[in-house]
């Protein structure tokens, strides 16, 4: 639909929401599920932690491909294909009838999942630009930010009514519910006359030289490592919820609630901030909270015995409230570096951090998880080490992270 005229800001923010939600609600939805599905499989713990690692190593590298499709295809036509496959795998994982057809099939759920989220960070900047472009990111975020909360309860919920299977369907109807409101609501924002061709060469050239500027690795590394912190926890939730806490495979909303509302708060003041706070400072005072929520929770480990609520729990919500304070400065500053590679550049900033997130799921969340001091050690590690290259970042340049009005050219700029 390229000559549609666009839908209002907050119908965009809703649709760009949902599609940026399928992918956690691929991970956060099976937790509850994994020890029926470890006992139907006769796989343990270390297994079923496979079942994320598996989709994330794939979701990382088909996100590679994701931003450069849109960006020679269109937004809207790459959405609809990723929805589609997405769909078809969530079948196919409710089919499965041993743990390796469940693999195969979240790998090909990972490889599907990374269309909304990345391609539509690549729509916000397609349709808006500068404070307006930081709203609707923040907005985003808010509503993305009910997944990781809402989809561990609803696993829950679908396990009560019927067995494993039925979350995978879930997830299938979800998506096709997606496709019907893309097609209909969702314009084409990328249209032909300012396409890029789809060459391995220069596919390849491209992603060179982004990913040889050190102010998009450090801008990426930064927001990689700080969000690591928090998904250090999101992955190790079955042990930490089931195991450390000792709650039910029904109570995971005592973890996941407080979390994501910390984030959507934060996303709410990131985008009444707009406009009003320099991004550069604003950022700052996100890794700040991220920093303090972090030496909270250090402390509280180290002088409690056996982890409980509510202080379990309540440093990770002011960690996600930093999170997502800075996250969406960082990625439109990272996105209006490369004004006509946006789908590119998104690409390249999900690819990094997924590969921190496929690390920590594949193995630091079993070697550290059976321990609260171990994950709050953890989890610290990663928040300092975000800071650092924030820290570089700030002493590097002292070009504001506030987004410029409207950049034109197709060549990196300087200015953020």
């Amino acid at each position: 639909m390229p000559q549609d005229a666009p839908p209002s800001t907050r119908h965009l923010a809703l649709l760009l929401g949902g599609l940026a939600m399928f992918g956690p609600f691929s991970i956060d939805t099976i937790f509850p599920a994994f020890p029926q599905i470890g006992a139907q499989f006769g796989a343990d713990k270390l297994a079923m932690q496979q079942t994320i690692s598996v989709y994330l190593l794939a979701y990382a590298a088909m996100s590679l491909v994701h931003g450069p499709l849109s960006d020679a295809l269109g937004r809207k036509r790459v959405i609809l294909a990723g929805l589609g496959v997405f769909a078809l795998a969530s079948v196919g994982c409710a089919l499965a009838t041993d743990l390796s057809q469940l693999l195969a099939c979240r790998a090909l759920q990972g490889l599907s999942a990374g269309v909304g989220l990345i391609v539509g960070r690549a729509v916000i900047r397609d349709v808006l630009h500068g404070d307006d472009a930081q709203r609707l990111m923040s907005q985003v975020s808010m509503i993305f930010g009910i997944a990781p909360a809402v989809a561990p309860i609803l696993g829950g919920w679908l396990l009560g009514w019927h067995r494993w299977p039925a979350i995978f369907l879930f997830l299938a109807a979800f998506a096709a519910l997606l496709a019907v409101a893309v097609w209909l609501r969702l314009p084409e924002t990328h249209l032909p006359a300012v396409r890029l061709p789809l060459q391995a060469g220069s596919l390849a050239r491209g992603y060179l030289g982004i990913a040889r500027n050190p102010r998009f690795l450090r801008l990426s590394a930064a927001a990689a490592l700080n969000f690591g912190a928090l998904f250090l926890y999101i992955s190790s939730a079955p042990a930490f919820v089931l195991d450390l806490l000792g709650l039910h495979e029904t109570q995971f909303g005592w973890f996941f609630i407080p979390m994501i509302s910390g984030m959507m708060l934060g996303a709410f003041v990131s985008g009444r901030a707009a406009g009003r706070v320099d991004g550069k400072h604003m950022a700052g005072i996100g890794f700040a909270c991220c920093g303090l929520s972090m030496l909270v929770n250090v402390g509280y480990n180290l002088l409690a015995p056996q982890p409980g609520l509510p202080w379990a729990v309540l440093p990770m919500s002011l960690n996600a409230f930093g999170i997502a304070l800075s996250f969406p400065i960082i990625t439109l500053a990272i996105l209006d570096m490369y004004p006509g590679q946006r789908g590119s550049a998104s690409s390249l900033q999900a690819f990094i951090g997924l590969l921190v997130n496929a690390a920590i799921a594949g193995s630091l969340s079993s070697l550290l998880s059976g321990s609260g001091l171990a994950l709050a050690f953890g989890a610290s590690a990663f928040a300092f080490t975000g800071w650092l290259f924030w820290w570089w970042e700030t002493r590097d340049t002292q070009a504001s992270l506030r987004v410029p009005p409207a950049p034109s050219a197709l060549e990196p700029t300087d200015q953020m």
